[in-house]
């Protein structure tokens, strides 16, 4: 499978599908009176044109308008039939920012809200007979002054300030269509069980059928056949557990867990049928893989593990938080592997789910993370409570994500220290994130005023090594910064929250910015002259943060530059800054945090994945 032709939802593939990106009928209604004077039914408002699926703002549209437009809308004409009357026919959007409203032939068939999620409607009931035009029209609102709506790092004022940056409104990830039978596979769940070697499935059709059905199921790792087994589906929803490694196929670790050094997927084909006709096919992949902590150690697969992550914005100059092309999310995940990282934080985005796919293909470690609101009020908990459900909906099957993060600096909870009931809503994300996935670590709020979390992370932005070493480079010093020191004027953690084996990382530090040219605007935490003094205090940081027995993991501030932001370890366009090999080098270095023989394992591992090919 190429990047060009990577179905949008790779977890859940069928292999016809119509790709609607490409060139729509666009307007701007800055009067906000399109709903009123039917828009959705007409074609003369429509007088510009913008390329699917980049947002307005963005060059890479046609458009590059970065100024206020709350409301805009979207109109498309396609052709297309259905091949008789028990077919369905989907219209999938994989995110719209942020309210969408959808017609299809002049009749509304769905609303959403949410700007980093998916969303579907079936418009087989509205469809013209016969073969001809079939017109889609999008209304999408963004109100970019609400700033109790989970924008991220979208910019509310017009111009991007300090860490802020262009808005992304409307369309800006794939559309598409896909013609499927009147019951067919709706979602499928995976979860891993080491212990057991059991590899459990969830399945779901979109509805009761009306008489039993058949489910086919084929599982594979490397091409050799794991398990066939079928089943009969009576009911809406299906749960298996299916053994992965029978006693007379005992696989090693390696061959069959994920990690970033071997990730092993399983290949799944599923087929739906009704006697012997086969009404639905699709294809996923699941990983066997374990996360979890214990004794102040991240475990992957049940064993210590040395999370060494980048952040990411996942901005691009000319498309913003759309990929510049498919091929662009595959080169993003090489790159930050030919950098050393063994994880990547997507930082105040939900990535789009081909990303994620080349980080479960290629073996990078993601931290899920929400995008935030910035004031604490029932619509804000309820909009990113919302949202936030549906991220973890759609991602829980990627083995590559291996812990969730839904709230970051006190963002949306800004008087955490004093106020009970914002205390009650980090408590309650936290645990309702644990009730719905009870597989993965949960940060409660990360960088300080921790009140309930499975990874202490601290966000120190120190630009000396010799500090680093002093607040963390032993458990006693690493205890006393924990209660005493507070490296951006916050609690690190709230008072009487004991610690009880949770890891401590530093999970943002760094920031060092290279620029040439010192007259440039730019943001960073500290500033090297040259590529030789910025690979100098690079290594700096890292090993005094390498160098401590304490310390369970990182995450480096940052990947790319982001419009101002120019602290990157490459320029916006991903030119590297440092020669890789050389950052690498400094990267992997061995912590003194993780048990020599677990290092010597880890390390045998990476040499025979080299050896292959590996990452």
């Amino acid at each position: 499978m190429t990047s060009s032709d990577l179905h949008p939802r790779p977890q859940l593939a069928r292999s016809h599908w119509i790709d609607l990106n490409g060139p729509w009928a666009f307007a701007y209604d800055d009067g906000d009176s399109g709903m009123d004077d039917g828009w959705f039914d007409r074609s003369d408002p429509f007088d510009r044109t913008v390329v699917v699926p980049f947002p307005p703002e963005s060059r890479a549209s046609g458009i590059g308008d970065t100024g206020y437009h709350p409301v805009v809308w979207y109109r498309r004409t396609v052709q297309v039939a259905l091949v008789d009357r028990r077919e369905r026919l989907l219209l999938h959007f994989g995110a719209v920012d942020y309210r969408a409203d959808v017609w299809v032939n002049g009749r509304l068939v769905v609303h959403h809200e949410g700007g980093h999620t998916p969303f579907s409607a079936d418009i087989a009931p509205v469809l013209t007979p016969g073969d001809g035009d079939q017109v889609i029209v999008v209304r999408a609102e963004d109100q970019p002054l609400d700033l109790g709506q989970p924008r991220g790092k979208q910019d509310w004022e017009e111009q991007p300030h300090k860490i802020w940056y262009h808005r992304t409104t409307g369309i800006w990830q794939p559309v598409w269509l896909e013609p499927v039978a009147r019951c067919h596979i709706a979602d499928v769940r995976w979860t891993p069980d080491l212990d057991q070697g059991l590899l459990g499935l969830h399945l779901r059709l979109n509805r009761r059928p009306d008489h039993p059905l058949t489910l086919r199921l084929r599982l594979s790792l490397r091409g050799q056949l794991l398990e066939s087994d079928t089943c009969t589906i009576e009911r809406a929803e299906l749960r298996r557990a299916l053994a992965i490694a029978p006693a007379e196929r005992v696989m090693s670790r390696d061959e069959a867990f994920w990690s970033p050094r071997r990730p092993n997927l399983i290949e799944a084909e599923l087929t739906l049928l009704d006697g012997d006709e086969v009404i639905d096919r699709v294809e996923s992949y699941a990983g066997m893989r374990s996360c979890g902590y214990a004794n102040g150690r991240f475990l992957l697969n049940g064993r210590p593990y040395y999370p060494r992550l980048v952040l990411s914005q996942g901005y691009w100059p000319e498309s913003h938080l759309a990929a510049p092309d498919a091929g662009a999310l595959r080169r993003e995940v090489e790159l930050i592997k030919a950098h050393g990282f063994n994880g990547v934080r997507v930082h105040q985005k939900v990535e789009d789910p081909r990303f994620l796919y080349w980080c479960d293909r290629l073996g990078l470690l993601v931290w899920g993370e929400m995008a935030n609101a910035y004031v604490f009020a029932p619509t804000a908990v309820e909009q990113l409570t919302r949202e936030w459900l549906e991220v973890l909906r759609r991602d829980y099957s990627h083995p590559c994500i291996v812990t969730w993060m839904p709230l970051n600096e006190s963002w949306g909870v800004p008087a955490l220290e004093s106020d009970p009931a914002q205390r009650d809503y980090v408590r309650g994300l936290y645990h309702l994130t644990k009730a719905l996935d009870p597989t993965r670590p949960v940060i409660g709020n990360d960088g300080w005023e921790h009140i309930v979390s499975d990874v202490w992370g601290i966000h120190d932005y120190t630009h000396d090594g010799s500090t680093l070493r002093q607040r963390y480079g032993t458990p006693g010093a690493l205890e006393r910064t924990l209660r005493l020191v507070q490296p951006h004027y916050r609690s690190l953690a709230l008072p009487d929250l004991p610690q009880q084996g949770e890891p401590v990382m530093l999970t943002e530090f760094g920031g060092i910015n290279f620029d040439p040219d010192p007259e440039q605007p730019w943001w960073g935490y500290g500033r090297a002259g040259d590529r030789e003094a910025y690979l100098a205090k690079y290594a700096e940081l890292l090993d005094a943060v390498l160098d401590s027995p304490a310390i369970a993991g990182f995450c480096y501030t940052q990947f790319a530059d982001t419009e101002q932001e120019s602290n990157g370890l490459v320029t916006a366009d991903r030119t590297p800054k440092l020669d890789p090999e050389a950052v690498r080098a400094i990267t992997r270095r061995p912590s003194q945090a993780i048990p020599g023989e677990i290092l010597d394992h880890i390390q045998q591992i990476d040499e025979i994945t080299v050896l292959q090919g590996g990452g």
